[in-house]
């Protein structure tokens, strides 16, 4: 299992914050608090053939 470091703007405070992405996983739709203002930030991770993660960072309401 290997994870990845990946930086993302918050949705709400719009505060830079680091996020762990295990790749070995399929597909991914969690939810996790932001280390600075703690609201809850919906994490979307779709993992393509060639093992490329791309991460979507969504509010809570959207």
């Amino acid at each position: 299992m290997e994870l990845l470091n990946r930086s993302v703007n918050c949705p709400y405070c719009g505060e830079g914050i680091e996020l762990l992405i295990d790749d070995s996983a399929s597909d991914q739709d969690y939810f996790e608090d932001c280390s600075v203002c703690c609201r809850p930030i919906r994490i979307q991770v779709t993992v393509g053939f060639e093992g490329h993660c791309d991460v979507v960072i969504l509010r809570d309401d959207e």
